[in-house]
């Protein structure tokens, strides 16, 4: 359990650089292109999506895939953050009530993949 604990903590971590990723993504696509700007931000972006497909890969080994995937939701959620940070956009009501969402969506499957694997502990 402990270490199921670790692996999902690695995968928040994984998820929330690979949705700050999208800021240099964003950032590029207001430079010119091939510019020296836009190869440095494209060129970061890409590289930390090549990053995050090996890590990704190496925690679907040890994550049910439901779960894995169901917690990539968040990436909305840091997707919020990070505009609000760095674009100054607004976190609206309906914004926050969709992270609620999320957060209840994610909750949902977590529990109930936890609860599958304790009963096949027991029985």
């Amino acid at each position: 359990m402990k270490k199921n604990i670790i692996n999902l903590c690695v995968l928040h971590i994984v998820l929330a650089v690979y949705s700050f990723l999208a800021i240099f993504s964003k950032l590029a696509s207001g430079e010119e292109l091939l510019s020296l700007k836009f190869c440095i931000y494209y060129g970061l972006a890409l590289f930390g999506l090549f990053v995050y497909a090996v890590v990704w890969q190496q925690l679907l080994k040890k994550l049910p895939l439901i779960t894995a995937y169901a917690n990539k939701a968040v990436t909305v959620i840091w997707g919020i953050v990070w505009g609000f940070i760095f674009f100054q956009e607004p976190v609206t009501v309906k914004k926050i009530a969709g992270a609620l969402i999320i957060i209840a969506g994610v909750y949902l499957v977590v529990s109930a993949d936890a609860e599958t694997e304790q009963e096949e502990c027991n029985g």
